[in-house]
């Protein structure tokens, strides 16, 4: 339990950069080099370099090393875990937000009942 709250913990992290989340929206189209996925960011390559490593820490994102050329490339797999935590908690918050509403309705309708008499 607690590696998987410490990897969900570097995701959320990883993913709470806008430059981060460019970059794992730029390698969702398929690999990419460092320069290219400098390009649109306007900023330096060691400045993406140290964007990548945490996105590489949080297992977001891989390089592989082909020659003099090391493209990185989308990991689902973390993306995946985060996306069902998310979904966990939005059956928790919606259940609850389903009997503050079935709450509400029953406190209103006493409400009605009691001005009637």
């Amino acid at each position: 339990m607690v590696n998987y709250e410490a990897e969900l913990d570097a995701i959320f992290m990883a993913l709470g950069h806008p430059a981060r989340r460019a970059i794992l929206a730029r390698l969702g189209q398929g690999e990419a080099a460092v320069g290219e996925l400098a390009q649109p960011l306007d900023m330096s390559l060691p400045a993406v370099t140290k964007h990548l490593k945490v996105l590489e820490r949080a297992k977001l994102i891989s390089r592989s090393k082909n020659a003099q050329w090391r493209p990185c490339r989308l990991e689902q797999a973390p993306l995946n875990s985060a996306s069902d935590w998310i979904a966990d908690q939005r059956k928790v918050w919606e259940s609850r937000l389903d009997r503050l509403d079935s709450y509400l309705q029953t406190l209103h309708q006493n409400t009605k009942r009691g001005a009637k008499k």
